[in-house]
């Protein structure tokens, strides 16, 4: 019964992903929270907190830690927004562009191996079809 919910199944196959992932990313000090939002950022330079919270569905009181962190630790600097005053635009530091620019190689390799079943037409069907749910 269990195996005919979408739920149970992606359950199953979120917890093998994310074993892997924790493993991996325990390396470069990130969670997959702070992994997210570091790849949002590389890829979309200036971005607002509230940007972030929207797009990572995440309570603003909690990505407050999580940019303090990575703050703190040289990865991201705030500067000025260009076209809103009252917003502060969030971008990498070199040393946060180096070290995402590492992790996305390996979560692109752990990502390659945890799908190394599925054929490449059956992996975009997949992401598409997880992403009909959530958006």
């Amino acid at each position: 019964m269990l195996e005919t919910f979408v739920g149970y199944n992606a359950r199953r196959a979120w917890l093998v992903v994310t074993q892997v992932f924790a493993e991996r990313m325990a390396v470069y000090g990130l969670k997959q929270a702070d992994f997210s939002v570091l790849s949002l950022l590389a890829h979309n330079p200036g971005a607002t907190s509230r940007q972030l919270c929207s797009t990572l569905d995440i309570l603003p009181p909690n990505l407050v830690n999580l940019i303090a962190a990575m703050d703190s630790r040289g990865l991201i600097e705030r500067r000025p927004h260009p076209h809103d005053g009252r917003a502060i635009g969030l971008h990498l530091t070199p040393a946060g562009e180096a070290l995402i620019r590492d992790a996305e190689r390996t979560v692109t390799q752990l990502e390659a191996e945890a799908s190394a079943r599925l054929t490449a037409r059956e992996r975009e069907t997949l992401i598409r079809l997880l992403q009909k749910i959530y958006r």
